[in-house]
């Protein structure tokens, strides 16, 4: 069913009818201010509803986040939840501190409020994490977060969780795009105030940790140093507080960065997988002697760790992360045959750990609106993206707040037994083989070149990479679930015993061609280090020989 009011709908290739129904002045002055040129360049395009929801540069325009735009989306999300027997029920709307979020969460709240919702409006910045707890904790049947996670800083975004908590996947989404499309002028739309003192959204923090102790107990007094940044965004706060309720005490922050910002000043990529994002956070580590080093990215929704390794600070990949979460999460639990999730881009060690105890191991499409559903009961969900599920009961999704504790849980095992978390990976590779991931990009100015390179890697693919004989998977060609735009390079060398495995795939958000690699050796207790090294070499020319 369509808007009642879409007869009236401007189309967004015509700049002037977009003017005239944009409800904000200061996008309707910025659009009167563009030469014809740059006027024809904003309205090239509308942004995708996808990828759970929206994302772009905060700008007027359809091409952009701005109140307009906005409207136009969630008054077609509300239609969707009527259409789907949704109506009057409960809609969780929360924001982060980026450019134009205050006025955006505003603006979703209203239009829901008109169209009936009950709309628990999320008082100030709110970590992604604890929108997504909201959601499923207080039966909603979707959640609006309003964020654009680690984007550069000239972003804003608007991700949609459904009834359950768990992120929107097709068709949904293609059906909701559609009543964009055809939705009312947005100065036409209706909007009613929502206060945020709501008596549900008063109690949301609580409840949240509550639920962690509750999930994951807490040791008391523990002696683990912890070192931590959040990165100019919402979740230093929450952060502090789980993990002094889990026992963690002593935890020095990053004072730069702890405070939210929208304009990430101290770095390039609010993003802590980017090279240089955590360097603060190291030498803080390095300075205060720290056993963990944590850093959330700006909506607190992802969680990637440092440790001294070899005596030097790093960060650890999301997989020698996800692989030392889960076997800690899988070690303490009581289900029946857990299932613990990755996706055909993360590493293999995991599943060699889930093995190794009679779990099963499940293999999705990234993003964590597959993770999640990948099957049950579902303990744990990580991608290498440093993104992590670890209480997949309360939170379905992945959640920066949670993955610090259970990591500062991790941390007191092991300092308390006189160990570290660089044993604990030393731990697995010896038992499981040395692991080694690691990702390549090419950033591209034409999209076709990125369909070019696919269409080589599908029709003539390399037979041979660093010197090591491949093999070729196309994803597309594939009759499953994991049916996508990817293709597998993997082959196996004999003397030493070593495996590749490349995936390449298009990026999802970005003009991007993703290469993720992983070199697999045979565990040997006495040379881990030096097989470690001796993999990164080959990763290096295992890169100089991919498709350009």
């Amino acid at each position: 069913m369509s808007d009642p009011q879409a007869a009236s709908d401007p189309p967004t290739s015509d700049p002037q009818a977009w003017i005239a129904a944009d409800p904000d002045p200061r996008t309707r002055a910025e659009l009167r201010a563009l030469t014809p040129d740059e006027l024809t360049e904003r309205f090239s395009h509308t942004l995708h509803f996808g990828t759970a929801g929206l994302r772009g540069p905060v700008r007027a325009g359809p091409s952009g986040m701005n109140v307009a735009v906005i409207v136009r989306t969630t008054v077609a999300l509300g239609r969707w939840l009527i259409d789907g027997g949704h109506a009057g029920s409960r809609v969780v709307v929360g924001r982060d501190a980026r450019h134009g979020s205050a006025d955006f969460a505003d603006a979703c709240a209203e239009v829901l409020a008109a169209q009936g919702f009950d709309v628990v409006r999320l008082p100030g910045t709110t970590p992604t994490p604890l929108i997504a707890f909201c959601c499923r904790d207080l039966g909603a049947s979707a959640a609006i977060a309003v964020t654009a996670s680690h984007n550069p800083p000239a972003d804003n975004g608007y991700k949609v969780f459904v009834s359950g908590g768990a992120q929107l996947i097709p068709p949904d989404d293609t059906q909701i795009e559609r009543l964009i499309a055809t939705a009312a002028p947005a100065n036409t739309v209706p909007r009613t105030t929502v206060s945020a003192d709501d008596p549900w959204a008063a109690a949301n923090t609580e409840r949240y940790l509550t639920r962690l102790t509750n999930r994951f107990g807490r040791v008391p007094r523990s002696p683990v140093r912890i070192a931590l940044t959040a990165m100019h965004g919402v979740g230093g706060a929450l952060a502090l507080t789980a993990l002094r309720r889990a026992g963690f005490t002593d935890v020095e922050v990053v004072p730069e960065q702890f405070a939210p910002d929208p304009d990430f000043p101290t770095v390039r990529f609010p993003n802590p997988e980017e090279p240089g994002a955590s360097d603060r956070l190291l030498a803080l580590a390095a300075d205060v002697d720290a056993d963990l080093a944590i850093a959330l990215d700006p909506d607190a929704d992802r969680c990637a760790l440092g440790a001294r390794i070899g005596g030097s600070w790093r960060m650890l990949t999301g997989d020698e992360t996800g692989a030392l979460l889960g076997r800690h999460l899988l070690a303490a639990t009581d289900l029946d045959a857990p299932v613990v999730a990755g996706t055909i881009v993360s590493g293999s060690l995991l599943q060699a750990v889930a093995e190794a105890t009679g779990a099963r191991y499940a293999r999705t499409l990234t993003g964590f609106k597959w993770l999640v559903r990948a099957g049950e009961p579902l303990l744990y969900a990580y991608e290498e993206a440093i993104g992590h599920c670890v209480d997949p009961v309360a939170v379905r999704d992945k959640d920066g707040i949670s993955a610090s504790v259970v990591a500062a849980l991790l941390t007191h095992e092991r300092v308390s037994a006189g160990s570290d978390l660089a044993t604990a990976l030393h731990e697995l590779f010896v038992e499981h083989g040395v692991h080694v991931t690691t990702q390549h990009s090419i950033r591209v100015t034409d999209l076709d070149r990125i369909a070019d390179i696919m269409a080589g890697l599908r029709t003539h693919p390399p037979t041979t990479l660093a010197g090591i004989s491949v093999t070729s998977v196309d994803y597309a060609t594939r009759q499953d679930h994991l049916n996508t735009n990817a293709v597998e390079l993997s082959g196996a060398a004999n003397d030493p015993e070593t495996s590749v495995r490349v995936m390449v795939r298009p990026s999802g958000t970005e003009p991007k061609l993703k290469y993720y690699l992983e070199l697999v050796a045979e565990p040997r207790e006495s040379d881990v280090a030096a097989t470690s090294a001796r993999l990164h070499a080959l990763a290096v020319d295992v890169i100089a020989d991919l498709p350009r």
